[in-house]
Protein backbone atom coordinates (compact mmCIF):
# COMPACT_ATOMS: atom_id res chain seq x y z
CA UNK A 1 0.00 0.00 0.00
CA UNK A 2 1.54 3.35 -1.00
CA UNK A 3 2.45 5.71 1.82
CA UNK A 4 0.17 8.76 1.93
CA UNK A 5 3.22 11.04 1.94
CA UNK A 6 4.37 9.51 -1.35
CA UNK A 7 0.99 10.02 -3.02
CA UNK A 8 0.10 13.19 -4.89
CA UNK A 9 -3.41 13.30 -3.47
CA UNK A 10 -4.28 16.60 -5.14
CA UNK A 11 -3.37 15.21 -8.56
CA UNK A 12 -5.42 12.08 -7.85
CA UNK A 13 -8.47 14.16 -6.87
CA UNK A 14 -8.03 16.40 -9.93
CA UNK A 15 -7.98 13.31 -12.16
CA UNK A 16 -11.12 11.90 -10.53
CA UNK A 17 -12.91 15.22 -10.89
CA UNK A 18 -12.01 15.46 -14.57
CA UNK A 19 -13.00 11.85 -15.26
CA UNK A 20 -16.41 12.21 -13.61
CA UNK A 21 -17.25 15.72 -14.83
CA UNK A 22 -19.21 14.51 -17.89
CA UNK A 23 -21.42 12.46 -15.58
CA UNK A 24 -22.24 15.19 -13.04
CA UNK A 25 -25.98 15.37 -12.50
CA UNK A 26 -26.54 11.61 -12.73
CA UNK A 27 -28.67 9.94 -10.09
CA UNK A 28 -31.81 11.15 -8.34
CA UNK A 29 -31.78 13.78 -5.59
CA UNK A 30 -33.72 13.09 -2.38
CA UNK A 31 -36.88 14.90 -3.39
CA UNK A 32 -38.93 13.75 -0.37
CA UNK A 33 -37.13 16.39 1.72
CA UNK A 34 -38.05 19.63 -0.12
CA UNK A 35 -34.86 21.65 0.63
CA UNK A 36 -32.75 18.75 -0.68
CA UNK A 37 -34.88 18.52 -3.82
CA UNK A 38 -33.77 22.06 -4.69
CA UNK A 39 -30.02 21.29 -4.60
CA UNK A 40 -28.21 21.52 -7.94
CA UNK A 41 -27.64 17.85 -8.91
CA UNK A 42 -24.41 18.80 -10.70
CA UNK A 43 -22.67 19.77 -7.46
CA UNK A 44 -19.58 17.68 -6.73
CA UNK A 45 -16.96 18.05 -4.03
CA UNK A 46 -14.32 15.79 -2.52
CA UNK A 47 -11.73 16.22 0.23
CA UNK A 48 -9.00 14.04 1.69
CA UNK A 49 -7.39 14.91 5.03
CA UNK A 50 -4.48 12.71 6.08
CA UNK A 51 -3.53 11.96 9.66
CA UNK A 52 -0.25 13.81 9.10
CA UNK A 53 -2.03 17.02 8.13
CA UNK A 54 -2.24 17.02 4.34
CA UNK A 55 -5.45 18.43 2.86
CA UNK A 56 -6.45 17.89 -0.76
CA UNK A 57 -9.78 19.01 -2.16
CA UNK A 58 -11.57 19.51 -5.44
CA UNK A 59 -14.80 20.98 -6.81
CA UNK A 60 -17.41 22.11 -4.29
CA UNK A 61 -15.49 20.73 -1.30
CA UNK A 62 -15.86 23.97 0.69
CA UNK A 63 -19.64 24.26 0.26
CA UNK A 64 -21.78 23.06 3.19
CA UNK A 65 -24.39 20.41 2.47
CA UNK A 66 -26.88 18.45 4.58
CA UNK A 67 -24.95 15.51 6.04
CA UNK A 68 -28.15 13.65 6.96
CA UNK A 69 -27.37 10.04 8.03
CA UNK A 70 -23.61 10.61 8.16
CA UNK A 71 -24.36 12.30 11.48
CA UNK A 72 -25.30 8.86 12.83
CA UNK A 73 -21.59 7.97 13.08
CA UNK A 74 -21.10 10.83 15.51
CA UNK A 75 -24.26 10.27 17.56
CA UNK A 76 -23.24 6.61 17.90
CA UNK A 77 -19.84 7.79 19.16
CA UNK A 78 -21.53 10.00 21.76
CA UNK A 79 -23.92 7.23 22.84
CA UNK A 80 -21.04 4.78 23.28
CA UNK A 81 -19.25 7.39 25.38
CA UNK A 82 -22.29 7.72 27.65
CA UNK A 83 -23.47 4.11 27.84
CA UNK A 84 -20.59 1.92 26.61
CA UNK A 85 -21.45 -1.58 25.47
CA UNK A 86 -24.87 -1.33 27.12
CA UNK A 87 -26.22 0.29 23.96
CA UNK A 88 -26.27 -3.15 22.28
CA UNK A 89 -29.15 -4.17 24.53
CA UNK A 90 -31.21 -1.64 22.59
CA UNK A 91 -29.87 -1.89 19.04
CA UNK A 92 -28.16 -4.64 17.04
CA UNK A 93 -24.92 -4.76 15.07
CA UNK A 94 -26.04 -6.67 11.98
CA UNK A 95 -26.58 -5.45 8.41
CA UNK A 96 -30.26 -4.96 7.71
CA UNK A 97 -30.54 -6.15 4.11
CA UNK A 98 -33.64 -3.94 3.98
CA UNK A 99 -34.39 -0.33 3.14
CA UNK A 100 -33.11 2.21 5.67
CA UNK A 101 -36.66 3.12 6.74
CA UNK A 102 -38.21 -0.37 6.78
CA UNK A 103 -40.97 -1.08 9.30
CA UNK A 104 -41.44 -4.74 8.37
CA UNK A 105 -38.12 -5.91 9.82
CA UNK A 106 -38.69 -3.88 12.98
CA UNK A 107 -41.99 -5.67 13.62
CA UNK A 108 -40.50 -9.10 13.00
CA UNK A 109 -37.72 -8.41 15.51
CA UNK A 110 -39.80 -7.04 18.37
CA UNK A 111 -38.97 -3.37 17.89
CA UNK A 112 -35.19 -3.79 18.28
CA UNK A 113 -33.47 -2.14 15.29
CA UNK A 114 -30.96 -4.25 13.39
CA UNK A 115 -28.14 -1.66 13.61
CA UNK A 116 -27.52 1.98 14.67
CA UNK A 117 -27.34 3.35 11.12
CA UNK A 118 -30.78 2.48 9.79
CA UNK A 119 -33.37 5.11 10.75
CA UNK A 120 -34.95 3.10 13.57
CA UNK A 121 -31.52 2.40 15.04
CA UNK A 122 -30.46 6.03 14.91
CA UNK A 123 -33.75 7.06 16.53
CA UNK A 124 -32.92 4.62 19.35
CA UNK A 125 -29.46 6.18 19.66
CA UNK A 126 -31.10 9.62 19.97
CA UNK A 127 -33.24 8.21 22.79
CA UNK A 128 -30.12 6.92 24.57
CA UNK A 129 -28.32 10.27 24.28
CA UNK A 130 -31.38 12.04 25.72
CA UNK A 131 -30.98 10.32 29.10
CA UNK A 132 -31.07 13.04 31.76
CA UNK A 133 -31.18 15.92 29.26
CA UNK A 134 -33.63 18.07 27.33
CA UNK A 135 -33.73 17.85 23.52
CA UNK A 136 -32.26 21.35 23.26
CA UNK A 137 -29.30 20.36 25.45
CA UNK A 138 -28.61 17.22 23.42
CA UNK A 139 -28.85 19.01 20.07
CA UNK A 140 -26.38 21.60 21.37
CA UNK A 141 -24.06 18.85 22.57
CA UNK A 142 -24.06 17.17 19.14
CA UNK A 143 -23.26 20.42 17.33
CA UNK A 144 -20.46 21.24 19.79
CA UNK A 145 -19.04 17.75 19.28
CA UNK A 146 -18.96 18.23 15.51
CA UNK A 147 -17.30 21.64 15.88
CA UNK A 148 -14.72 20.16 18.24
CA UNK A 149 -13.87 17.27 15.92
CA UNK A 150 -13.57 19.47 12.84
CA UNK A 151 -11.94 22.32 14.78
CA UNK A 152 -14.43 24.67 13.14
CA UNK A 153 -16.99 26.84 14.95
CA UNK A 154 -18.95 27.58 11.76
CA UNK A 155 -20.66 24.18 11.69
CA UNK A 156 -24.39 24.53 12.33
CA UNK A 157 -27.82 23.01 11.79
CA UNK A 158 -29.74 24.14 8.72
CA UNK A 159 -33.06 25.20 10.30
CA UNK A 160 -35.00 24.94 7.01
CA UNK A 161 -33.95 21.31 6.60
CA UNK A 162 -34.77 20.52 10.24
CA UNK A 163 -38.26 22.02 9.85
CA UNK A 164 -38.81 20.16 6.60
CA UNK A 165 -37.71 16.85 8.16
CA UNK A 166 -40.19 17.35 11.00
CA UNK A 167 -43.01 18.31 8.60
CA UNK A 168 -42.50 15.39 6.20
CA UNK A 169 -40.99 12.66 8.40
CA UNK A 170 -44.10 10.52 8.66
CA UNK A 171 -42.24 7.23 8.21
CA UNK A 172 -39.74 8.16 10.94
CA UNK A 173 -42.63 9.13 13.22
CA UNK A 174 -44.18 5.73 12.52
CA UNK A 175 -40.90 3.96 13.34
CA UNK A 176 -40.55 5.87 16.62
CA UNK A 177 -44.14 5.25 17.68
CA UNK A 178 -43.80 1.61 16.73
CA UNK A 179 -40.72 1.22 18.94
CA UNK A 180 -42.48 3.10 21.73
CA UNK A 181 -45.33 0.59 21.50
CA UNK A 182 -42.78 -2.18 22.15
CA UNK A 183 -41.41 -0.25 25.15
CA UNK A 184 -38.17 0.38 23.25
CA UNK A 185 -38.02 4.16 23.76
CA UNK A 186 -37.61 5.81 27.18
CA UNK A 187 -38.54 9.36 26.19
CA UNK A 188 -41.53 10.99 24.47
CA UNK A 189 -41.53 10.34 20.75
CA UNK A 190 -41.58 14.06 19.90
CA UNK A 191 -38.45 14.66 22.00
CA UNK A 192 -36.56 11.77 20.42
CA UNK A 193 -37.55 12.80 16.90
CA UNK A 194 -36.64 16.42 17.63
CA UNK A 195 -33.07 15.31 18.35
CA UNK A 196 -33.00 12.96 15.35
CA UNK A 197 -34.33 15.48 12.83
CA UNK A 198 -31.94 18.18 14.01
CA UNK A 199 -28.76 16.10 13.93
CA UNK A 200 -29.64 14.92 10.42
CA UNK A 201 -29.98 18.60 9.42
CA UNK A 202 -26.37 19.50 10.30
CA UNK A 203 -24.66 21.19 7.35
CA UNK A 204 -20.94 20.64 6.72
CA UNK A 205 -18.53 20.88 3.81
CA UNK A 206 -16.44 17.97 2.57
CA UNK A 207 -13.35 19.50 4.18
CA UNK A 208 -15.11 19.93 7.54
CA UNK A 209 -16.55 16.42 7.41
CA UNK A 210 -13.24 14.81 6.50
CA UNK A 211 -11.59 16.60 9.42
CA UNK A 212 -14.36 15.46 11.78
CA UNK A 213 -13.79 11.82 10.79
CA UNK A 214 -10.04 11.87 11.34
CA UNK A 215 -10.22 10.34 14.81
CA UNK A 216 -11.56 7.13 13.25
CA UNK A 217 -8.56 6.99 10.91
CA UNK A 218 -6.11 7.63 13.74
CA UNK A 219 -6.96 5.00 16.37
CA UNK A 220 -9.44 7.25 18.19
CA UNK A 221 -7.17 10.30 18.49
CA UNK A 222 -7.91 13.48 16.54
CA UNK A 223 -4.61 14.70 15.06
CA UNK A 224 -5.94 18.27 14.95
CA UNK A 225 -5.62 18.59 18.75
CA UNK A 226 -3.95 15.35 19.88
CA UNK A 227 -6.95 14.61 22.10
CA UNK A 228 -8.31 11.10 22.49
CA UNK A 229 -11.95 10.96 21.35
CA UNK A 230 -12.46 7.21 21.80
CA UNK A 231 -10.22 4.26 22.59
CA UNK A 232 -8.38 2.46 19.79
CA UNK A 233 -10.70 -0.54 20.28
CA UNK A 234 -13.84 1.59 20.05
CA UNK A 235 -12.59 3.32 16.89
CA UNK A 236 -12.07 -0.12 15.31
CA UNK A 237 -15.59 -1.17 16.25
CA UNK A 238 -17.20 1.99 14.85
CA UNK A 239 -15.24 1.45 11.63
CA UNK A 240 -16.44 -2.16 11.51
CA UNK A 241 -20.07 -1.03 11.75
CA UNK A 242 -19.50 1.57 9.04
CA UNK A 243 -18.12 -1.12 6.75
CA UNK A 244 -20.91 -3.64 7.34
CA UNK A 245 -23.90 -1.31 7.80
CA UNK A 246 -22.93 2.18 6.60
CA UNK A 247 -24.59 1.99 3.19
CA UNK A 248 -27.83 0.23 4.16
CA UNK A 249 -28.65 -2.59 1.74
CA UNK A 250 -25.78 -1.41 -0.50
CA UNK A 251 -23.12 -1.99 2.17
CA UNK A 252 -21.77 -5.21 0.68
CA UNK A 253 -21.47 -3.66 -2.76
CA UNK A 254 -19.64 -0.63 -1.32
CA UNK A 255 -17.24 -2.90 0.60
CA UNK A 256 -16.60 -4.90 -2.60
CA UNK A 257 -15.87 -1.86 -4.76
CA UNK A 258 -14.26 0.55 -2.26
CA UNK A 259 -13.01 -1.69 0.56
CA UNK A 260 -13.09 0.99 3.26
CA UNK A 261 -15.49 1.84 6.12
CA UNK A 262 -18.00 4.45 4.99
CA UNK A 263 -21.26 6.13 5.92
CA UNK A 264 -23.61 7.67 3.41
CA UNK A 265 -26.40 10.21 3.68
CA UNK A 266 -29.32 11.04 1.39
CA UNK A 267 -27.95 14.57 1.02
CA UNK A 268 -25.42 12.95 -1.31
CA UNK A 269 -22.50 12.87 1.09
CA UNK A 270 -20.28 9.94 2.03
CA UNK A 271 -17.67 9.87 4.82
CA UNK A 272 -14.96 7.21 4.40
CA UNK A 273 -12.15 6.16 6.72
CA UNK A 274 -8.81 4.79 5.54
CA UNK A 275 -7.41 3.50 8.87
CA UNK A 276 -3.90 4.74 9.55
CA UNK A 277 -4.04 6.96 6.47
CA UNK A 278 -6.81 9.50 6.03
CA UNK A 279 -10.41 10.57 6.30
CA UNK A 280 -12.29 11.26 3.06
CA UNK A 281 -15.56 13.04 2.31
CA UNK A 282 -17.34 13.29 -1.02
CA UNK A 283 -20.56 15.06 -2.00
CA UNK A 284 -22.66 14.53 -5.10
CA UNK A 285 -26.44 14.90 -4.59
CA UNK A 286 -27.63 12.37 -7.18
CA UNK A 287 -28.42 9.05 -5.46
CA UNK A 288 -28.43 5.47 -6.71
CA UNK A 289 -31.30 3.01 -6.12
CA UNK A 290 -30.04 2.28 -2.57
CA UNK A 291 -30.12 5.95 -1.56
CA UNK A 292 -26.33 6.38 -1.71
CA UNK A 293 -24.46 8.98 -3.76
CA UNK A 294 -24.00 7.59 -7.28
CA UNK A 295 -20.96 9.60 -8.36
CA UNK A 296 -19.66 9.77 -4.79
CA UNK A 297 -19.42 5.97 -4.72
CA UNK A 298 -17.66 5.93 -8.09
CA UNK A 299 -15.24 8.63 -6.97
CA UNK A 300 -14.36 6.67 -3.84
CA UNK A 301 -13.79 3.50 -5.86
CA UNK A 302 -11.41 5.43 -8.13
CA UNK A 303 -9.61 6.91 -5.09
CA UNK A 304 -9.19 3.44 -3.52
CA UNK A 305 -7.78 2.07 -6.78
CA UNK A 306 -5.31 4.94 -7.22
CA UNK A 307 -4.11 5.01 -3.59
CA UNK A 308 -4.23 1.30 -2.82
CA UNK A 309 -6.07 2.08 0.41
CA UNK A 310 -8.16 -0.87 1.60
CA UNK A 311 -8.87 -2.74 4.81
CA UNK A 312 -8.69 -6.01 2.86
CA UNK A 313 -5.07 -5.97 1.72
CA UNK A 314 -1.72 -4.33 2.45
Amino acid sequence: MPDSQALDLQAILDDIYTALSPRRGEGKVADYIPPLARIDPKKFGMAVVTIDGQVASVGDAAEPFSIQSISKVFTLTLAMGKHGENIWRRVGREPSGSAFNSIVQLEQEGGKPRNPFINAGAITISDLILAGHTPREVIGEIVRFMRYLANDEDIAIDPAVARSEAATGFRNSALANFMRSFGRLDHPVEHVLGVYFHHCAIAMSCVQLARAGLFLANAGVTPLSGHTVVSRERAKRINALMLTCGHYDGSGDFAYHVGLPGKSGVGGGILVVAPGKASIAVWSPGLNHNGNSLLGSLALEMLAQRTGWSVFGA
